[in-house]
């Protein structure tokens, strides 16, 4: 179902794009939007969005060193069911672990690892930078019915989510191989692209996710 936009919060913990992200959502929310650190301020929020750039045991580390910021999200994610949102790396975080550098613990919000994207075509190049279609897995989602076929987004990453079960999957793009582009369980959704240099259709989206009550 789809509800009236409210009051969204970004979780600033030191990584991210945080000034584009938060114009994306000023944009399509008339300015209504909270952008913070303090774990009290989530309870708030009626839609939650976790931004990310950079390598995912830097970013998850960012997460854990603010006090109670990792034990709220999950209160108010988990627990209270409110609508989520990863970008990129936040999107990421949402895995049961990742392996650049190392082996990171994840949130394990959906089962799956986060790993290098190992490319079939030699001519590519990894990071995967630019414009790519969204070849859509499931199209009944509330934030997706709006969309046809063809959509383009913009990619900036060189690890992937390999979701452990294939429903979690609402899209993937080639490049390469298949490449897992949205995920979404329950009042959950991540997205590998940029939804706030998505252009119109990164707008639309960003748009029907403040609408969306996190219900399936």
């Amino acid at each position: 179902m789809l509800a009236k936009p409210a009051y969204p919060v970004i979780v600033d913990y030191g990584s991210g794009n945080l000034r584009s992200v938060a114009k994306a959502f000023e944009y399509v929310n008339g300015g209504n939007l909270l952008i913070t650190n303090q774990p009290s301020e989530l309870a708030a929020a009626s839609h939650i969005i976790l931004p990310g750039v950079g390598a995912f045991g830097a970013c998850k580390d960012g997460l854990s060193s603010i006090p109670g910021l990792v034990g709220e999200l999950t209160k108010q994610v988990i627990e209270r069911k409110k609508p989520f949102l990863g970008i990129c790396v936040g999107m990421h975080l949402m895995a049961t672990q990742g392996l650049e550098h190392g082996e990171t613990p994840g949130l394990d919000w959906i089962s799956g690892k986060v790993t290098k994207l190992r490319l079939e075509d030699n001519n590519l190049k990894i990071p995967h930078m630019g414009w790519n279609e969204l070849i859509f897995c499931q199209r009944t989602h509330p934030i997706l019915r709006d969309f046809e076929t063809g959509v383009h987004a913009y990619f900036v990453h060189s690890y992937y989510f390999d979701v452990a079960n294939q429903e979690d999957v609402l899209a993937n793009v080639d490049y390469g191989g298949e490449v897992t582009t949205i995920v979404a369980k329950g009042n959950l959704i991540g997205t590998q692209f940029h939804p706030e240099k998505s252009q119109k259709f990164g707008l639309s989206f960003i748009e029907n996710f403040l609408r969306w009550d996190g219900s399936e």
